[in-house]
């Protein structure tokens, strides 16, 4: 979750976000930004998520095979993009990429790690069993904080 040190420059209009972690599950969209936009299925060739030490959540990187599977978010507003750029990690860069959505290829954002990365990908499986509950309640008190902090959300 961001320390707020520094700020991207967020898209403009309503473009997708390619989520692969975190950000993929319902619950935690909702606790984060109030709803649940549209979520479709698709993939990033040349990228895994991978797991991080010390981390629940992933980070995606550069692999030589596969693919990483995630999803489009689309219907973002101005807020909702902000909000969620607030709580990435600032080890996290914002960046544009081709991805695989059925059979179209879309033009997205998503979230690429920039720091240390385990050799293992990282599982939603496994998150959802041994993490989601106590991350969505995380990111409940995140997102209070974030209000109490700017008083405009």
């Amino acid at each position: 979750m961001s320390s707020g040190s520094w700020a991207r420059r967020l898209p403009a209009g309503a473009a997708p976000l390619f989520v692969y972690g975190t950000l993929r599950f319902p619950e935690v969209l909702t606790e984060l930004i109030g709803c649940t936009t549209e979520l479709r299925p698709a993939e990033l060739p040349g990228r895994r998520a991978a797991a991080l030490p010390g981390k629940v959540y992933p980070g995606l990187v550069h692999a030589n095979h596969g693919a990483a599977q995630g999803f489009l978010l689309t219907g973002l507003t101005r807020t909702q993009w902000w909000v969620l750029d607030e709580f990435e990690d600032d080890e996290y860069d914002l960046i544009p990429v081709s991805v695989h959505a059925g059979n179209r290829e879309v033009y997205a954002w998503t979230y690429a790690w920039t720091g240390a990365v385990a050799a293992a990908d990282w599982s939603a499986a496994d998150f959802t069993v041994a993490h989601l509950p106590g991350y969505v309640d995380e990111c409940a008190a995140w997102r209070r904080d974030l209000i109490l902090l700017d008083g405009t959300i």
